[in-house]
Parts: structure tokens; C-alpha cells; sequence
């Protein structure tokens, strides 16, 4: 009978190598995307798609919008792949990419309707009304999406994207102490709508 030791030794260590495996298909990925190769950036794309679309969604909480911004993500990757150097990992490097874009998409079609009446929480139950039939979609994040959208933005970057609340009030040019609130509030609503 085999040592149970050994056994998690040897799973681990096949485990450790599956995963540099991984890491060096992936870089080998990465490096022909930069140098032009469309097949190898599409598996980035097939690899990643899903989860931009996602992040996007999450902090737009409107699917045409979402579609829209993770298409321009991926423009934007195939322009600018070549920047990648390999400092961090390229799941974090891409979706650092993402919140900058779909940011830039928020600050330039904000609707002016919205800044002059301030009627975001009725246009975003509105939304989550639309989003019924959006597939891969969870309750939480159908919640998410009624939020008002400063509370939205802050709590997506800090709870699901794991920004800090410093790097947030930068990235959305508010107080620590707004984006602080701004979370609070968002987890409060959340709460509240959960246990309805």
C-alpha cells in the first residue's frame, strides 16, 4: 500500500506541472499574438471572452452596452497586446484593461438625461427588467445591476475585482470616504434585496 504522503506529493507535483504546462501555452499564445498571429489571438479571445463580458456587464448593467464595450476590449487587446511584457499575470493585465475601458465608456456616454433629473434608479430597474433573458446571468448579479450606478462601480471594483478603496477613488475620481460609503450603501441594498 502506498504511502498517503507520497501519493499528495506526486499529485501535487503533477498538479504543479499542469499548471506551468499551462502557463507556458499560454505565453507561447501570448507571444505569437504579439507578433501578428490572428489564430493565436483568437484562443486568447476564446479563453477570455467570457470573463471580460462579464466584468462588463457587471459594471454597465445594460447587455447592448456590455457587448459593445467587451467588443472595443478586444480591438483595443489586439492593438496594444504588444505593450504585455509579463510583468503580472495576463488575466490580470487584461482585466486591468477592461475597467479602463469600460470607465472611459462610462465618463464619455453618460446619459445627460441622468445628470440633469437624476433618474439612474429607475433607468437601471428598468434594465435589470430587460436583462430576464440574459443567459449565464445570476441572481447577484441581476441585483448588481439595479444598483445605482456610482454604488455599482464601487462595489464590482472592490468586491468582485478586488480593487482597494484607494485605487478606486483614483479610478473614479471621488473620495476614499465616498468610495467607502458608496460600497456600504451597495451592500446594504444588496442585503436588503437578497433576504426580500
Amino acid at each position: 500500500m502506498d504511502n498517503p504522503k507520497v501519493i499528495y506529493m506526486k499529485n501535487r507535483t503533477e498538479s504543479q506541472l499542469n499548471t506551468l504546462s499551462e502557463l507556458d501555452e499560454e505565453q507561447a499564445i501570448i507571444s505569437r499574438a504579439q507578433q501578428g498571429d490572428q489564430q493565436a489571438f483568437y484562443q486568447l479571445y476564446q479563453k477570455y471572452h467570457k470573463k471580460v463580458y462579464a466584468i462588463c456587464w457587471r459594471m454597465l448593467a445594460d447587455k447592448d452596452s456590455a457587448e459593445d464595450v467587451c467588443q472595443e476590449v478586444f480591438v483595443q487587446l489586439w492593438q496594444k497586446i504588444a505593450n504585455f511584457r509579463g510583468e503580472s499575470k495576463f488575466s490580470t493585465w487584461l482585466h486591468s484593461v477592461t475597467n479602463n475601458i469600460v470607465l472611459g465608456h462610462l465618463r464619455k456616454h453618460k446619459n445627460w438625461l441622468q445628470r440633469i433629473f437624476s433618474i439612474e434608479d429607475q433607468i437601471i430597474q428598468d434594465v435589470a427588467v430587460e436583462m430576464e433573458d440574459t443567459t449565464g446571468i445570476t441572481a447577484l448579479d441581476r441585483h448588481i445591476a439595479r444598483l445605482p450606478e456610482r454604488a455599482r462601480l464601487v462595489f464590482v471594483l472592490f468586491a468582485v475585482e478586488g480593487y482597494r478603496h484607494e485605487e478606486i477613488s483614483k479610478m473614479l475620481d471621488m473620495a476614499i470616504g465616498t468610495s467607502k460609503a458608496q460600497y456600504h450603501r451597495a451592500k446594504g441594498l444588496l442585503k436588503e434585496w437578497v433576504e426580500i
